[in-house]
C-alpha cells in the first residue's frame, strides 16, 4: 500500500525501534533460531484457523534472506525533529510528463472498465490511475521479492515484530485460501501487486474485477483497478467530491487564527499541517483565490495546506484528500496522488 497505511505510519514512514535485544546476527546466521521461530508462528496460524497441510508445505520452504533486514534497517528514523523538505522538488519528480502521458495512455487502454468501476464505486478513474502509476508505474515495477519469505525474515529479526508477523499470517491465509505461494511476489516490505497492497489488505479489499472468480492484484489489471477504488471506498471516498484545488492565498490572511488546535492520534506530523477546517465559501471570504472551484460547493469543509511556506502555491483539501492519505500517510504522497489525477483526465 508501498501500500499504504499500515506502512505509512508504522514502516512506510519508517519509525526507528529499538532493536529486539534477544537478536543478532549471529543468530540470524544460525538456522535453528529461524525455523524455532517459524514452529511458534505455526502455532498462531493454527490457532486463526490456518491449515496445518498448508503450514507444513509453506513454513519449511521459507528461509531466512538477510538483505530484507538490511533494507529496512537503512530506512529513515522520522525523528520528530527532522525538517521537513521543499515539496516542489518531490512535485517535480514525481508528476512528471512521462507519467502523465504513459497514464493517460493506461487509462485510454482500460477506458471501459474504469469507467465501469467509476460508475459503481464513485471512485475517479484518475485517481485509480494515479494510484496505479506511483504504486507500480502502471504494473512495470511491483517488486520480486518472495513475500512469505520477506515477512517471516522481518517477523524473526523483531524491530517490529507486531506488524510483520501479523501480515505473515495473513499471507498463510492467503496461501490457504488458494493464492499460489509462487504468485506472492513483491515489495521487501510485503506490499504486493499492482496497487502494492500488504497480505492483511488483500484479503479484507482485493476485488475480483473480471468476473473469473479470483482477484489477481498481480497479473490482472481489471482486478487491480477494482481492488484500488474498493480500498477508497472502504476508506470513505464520497462520491462527487473532488480531492481539493491548488489555491493561493493573500499575504493578509491570519494564519495563527486558523491554525490546527486538534491532535491527530494517527500520523499526526502530517495532519498538524493542515489549517482549521472551514466551508468553501469561508475561504473565499478571506480572500483566498482558485483557478476553478469545479465541485467545491460553498458547504464544501476543506483544509489549508501551504507545502512550502506562505507565500507560495498552497491547497485547499476536501476529506477525499484525507482517504488518499489512508493509502499512504503523506502529505506530498497525497498532494502528487490528487495533481497528478488531475492531470491524467485533464
Amino acid at each position: 500500500m508501498r501500500i499504504m497505511t499500515a506502512i505509512a505510519c508504522s514502516a512506510f514512514a519508517f519509525l526507528a525501534l529499538p532493536m529486539n535485544s534477544s537478536f543478532s546476527e549471529a543468530q540470524a546466521q544460525t538456522p535453528t533460531g529461524f525455523q524455532n521461530y517459524l514452529m511458534e508462528v505455526r502455532t498462531k496460524a493454527l490457532n486463526e484457523g490456518v491449515s496445518a497441510r498448508t503450514l507444513d508445505r509453506v513454513l519449511p520452504s521459507l528461509t531466512y534472506n538477510a538483505r530484507v533486514v538490511r533494507l529496512d534497517r537503512s530506512q529513515p528514523g522520522g525523528a520528530p525533529n527532522t525538517k521537513i523538505p521543499p515539496f516542489a522538488p518531490y512535485k517535480r519528480k514525481h508528476v512528471t510528463q512521462v507519467r502523465i502521458n504513459n497514464g493517460k495512455a493506461t487509462y485510454k487502454r482500460l477506458s471501459g472498465k474504469l469507467a465501469q468501476i467509476e460508475r459503481d464505486t464513485g471512485v475517479p478513474s484518475g485517481i485509480m490511475m494515479a494510484i496505479y502509476g506511483k504504486e507500480s508505474n502502471y504494473g512495470s515495477f511491483t517488486g520480486n521479492f518472495d513475500i512469505p519469505r520477506a515477512l517471516a525474515t522481518l517477523a524473526y529479526e523483531g524491530r517490529r515484530r507486531s506488524l510483520f508477523e501479523g501480515e505473515l499470517l495473513a499471507a498463510l491465509k492467503m496461501i490457504d485460501n488458494g493464492v499460489s505461494q509462487s504468485a506472492m511476489t513483491g515489495s521487501w516490505a510485503g506490499a504486493m501487486g499492482k496497487p502494492q497492497f500488504l497480505p492483511s489488505v488483500y484479503l479484507r479489499l482485493a476485488k475480483d474485477g473480471n468476473g473469473d472468480g479470483y482477484a489477481d492484484i498481480w497479473n490482472n489489471e481489471h482486478d487491480a483497478m477494482a481492488s484500488i477504488a474498493n480500498y477508497f471506498v472502504n476508506a470513505g471516498w464520497r462520491r462527487g467530491e473532488t480531492w481539493g484545488v491548488a489555491v493561493s492565498v493573500p499575504n493578509s490572511l491570519n494564519r495563527a487564527a486558523i491554525k490546527n488546535k486538534t491532535k491527530a492520534t494517527r500520523c499526526p506530523r502530517v495532519h498538524e499541517r493542515h489549517s482549521q477546517w472551514k466551508t468553501m465559501a469561508e475561504w473565499r471570504a478571506l480572500g483566498v483565490k482558485a483557478a476553478t472551484w469545479r465541485k467545491l460547493g460553498d458547504d464544501t469543509l476543506a483544509t489549508l495546506l501551504e507545502p512550502d511556506g506562505a507565500g507560495n502555491r498552497a491547497y485547499l483539501l476536501t476529506s477525499n484528500y484525507r482517504v488518499i492519505l489512508d493509502y499512504n500517510c503523506s502529505n506530498f504522497y497525497g498532494l502528487t496522488v490528487g495533481l497528478l489525477a488531475d492531470a491524467i483526465r485533464s
